[in-house]
Order: C-alpha cells, then sequence, then structure tokens
C-alpha cells in the first residue's frame, strides 16, 4: 500500500453523477453469476485428514 501525502489528497478532486432520472434511461444491462464450489471426503479412515481447494467461476455477461 502507497502513502498519500497531504498535499496529493487536497489535490483530489470529485465530479458529480447525473440525476437518478437520467441514469434510469441507460438500457446496457450486465448479468453476473458466480460460483464457489469445494468438496473433501474423508471416509472410512480413523484420524485421518481430508483436505480440499475452493474453485471459484465468475460468468459476466453484457448486453
Amino acid at each position: 500500500m502507497t502513502k498519500i501525502t497531504t498535499a496529493e489528497l487536497a489535490a483530489e478532486t470529485v465530479e458529480l453523477l447525473p440525476g437518478r432520472d437520467t441514469l434510469l434511461w441507460d438500457y446496457n444491462t450486465v448479468g453476473i453469476w458466480a460460483t464457489n464450489s469445494s468438496l473433501a471426503l474423508n471416509v472410512g479412515t480413523l484420524f485421518s485428514q481430508a483436505n480440499s481447494a475452493a474453485v471459484q467461476t465468475i460468468y459476466v455477461t453484457q448486453s
């Protein structure tokens, strides 16, 4: 992480977003679907360990 000085912070500017009624006319839609899946089995063994690594998948569609 980079530290920021007081002078750099004072030089920052902001810009207001358009009104909500203006933003409602944008017909651009995005569909996001995300899954996390993981499986660990430890069957029929005493005093053993089961490890699992999770896999994450994210699908994004824009129309």
